[in-house]
């Protein structure tokens, strides 16, 4: 169905955040998404974003590329069919991507992990937020590195080599790129 490519890269903390963040910028783009004040994921948050990633000393970055087979490439023939085989495809890579991130910090608890994108933790149901209640699963839970303000573009083309794709004409890009992280104090070997 796909083929999956994992780039791993590692930079101090402190540099991350002076080369690769704009929160003014990146969370300017947050507001004009409908996930914006309505997910738990998603900002505005009630905490400061910076003082919960300079804790760390050292982010590693986990670029995920996937490659629609050709068979699933030539299935998608118009843009709404494109559209849910791309959702599909990156939901089902998210569920396993997810649960290999949450292990690493159950491996090293001195550690949080930040999803690519949004939330998918409640699948169909309304996230709890646009009723203001508390997040129905604030154990599974993990926000994305551009909800903090991390450019992710540039993320991926300096630190990763990876150019972003976008769809042409409503059809699949050549490859998704899905950008996760691991914030952490420790030395690791990441393998995903």
């Amino acid at each position: 169905m796909y083929i999956l490519n994992n780039y791993i890269v590692h930079i101090d903390t402190k540099n991350y955040i002076a080369d690769y963040r704009n929160p003014e910028k990146f969370i300017g783009f947050c507001k004009q998404c409908n996930k914006y004040n309505n997910c738990w994921a998603c900002p505005p948050y009630n905490f400061d974003t910076e003082y919960n990633i300079t804790k760390y000393n050292r982010v590693y970055i986990i670029g995920t590329k996937i490659i629609p087979s050709e068979t699933i490439r030539s299935r998608c023939d118009n843009a709404e069919n494109s559209k849910q085989t791309g959702a599909d495809i990156i939901t089902h890579v998210r569920s396993k991507l997810d649960r290999q991130l949450l292990d690493l910090e159950i491996k090293y608890p001195e550690s949080r992990a930040f999803f690519a994108g949004t939330c998918h933790v409640c699948g169909k149901e309304d996230c709890t937020r646009l009723t203001n209640n508390p997040c129905r699963y604030p154990e599974k839970i993990r926000h994305s590195l551009e909800s903090f303000g991390f450019d992710i573009g540039k993320t991926t083309k300096e630190l990763l080599d990876i150019e972003l794709k976008w769809s042409n004409d409503g059809l699949l890009p050549e490859y998704f790129t899905l950008v996760s992280a691991l914030f952490t104090n420790e030395e690791i070997d990441i393998q995903l």
